[in-house]
């Protein structure tokens, strides 16, 4: 029997922990893609990343990563078949945040956010305390506690 004075878990306390959760990063500009992996790893989270859009697609076959980080503009696929690519088998379940350097009018913008794997569409720059709220809100995470960590 639960102790009397024991207080029930609050909804922050039912949230899972970033580190159980496994996010790819796809973005050819190396120094994009280090912010990006910056970011994630700072927030708690696995990571790992792929440099094209082959490798994109390959990797996450393999690997089933809880989210996936896609630049829309890649060398061997683009991001669009990136996207089409994913939408098949056991990968059209992984959430999917676009993010794209590129202007892109509204009917395109919204064309993209209808794709059934597309959670978000940020435009770069991408700022970092956005990115890490987003990524915790998608995958019912909280944000690790670690003062040395310092914040956003």
């Amino acid at each position: 029997m639960p102790d009397a004075m024991e207080e029930p878990q609050s909804l922050e306390e039912d949230r899972g922990k970033p580190a159980d959760k496994l996010i790819v990063i796809v973005d050819d500009d190396d120094s994009v893609r280090e912010l990006l992996e910056f970011v994630v790893t700072k927030e708690g989270f696995r990571v790992q990343t792929a440099v094209d859009g082959e490798e994109a697609v390959r990797r996450i076959s393999e690997i089933m990563p809880d989210l996936v980080i896609l630049d829309m503009m890649l060398p061997r696929y683009g991001g669009f078949e990136v996207l089409r690519e994913l939408q098949h088998g056991p990968t059209a379940s992984i959430p999917i945040v676009i993010i794209t350097g590129r202007y892109s009018d509204r009917s395109t913008t919204d064309m993209i956010r209808q794709e059934s794997n597309v959670r978000e569409f940020l435009e770069k720059p991408v700022r970092p305390p956005a990115l890490a709220m987003l990524l915790h809100k998608l995958l019912h995470t909280r944000p690790v506690l670690d003062s040395s960590k310092g914040g956003w």
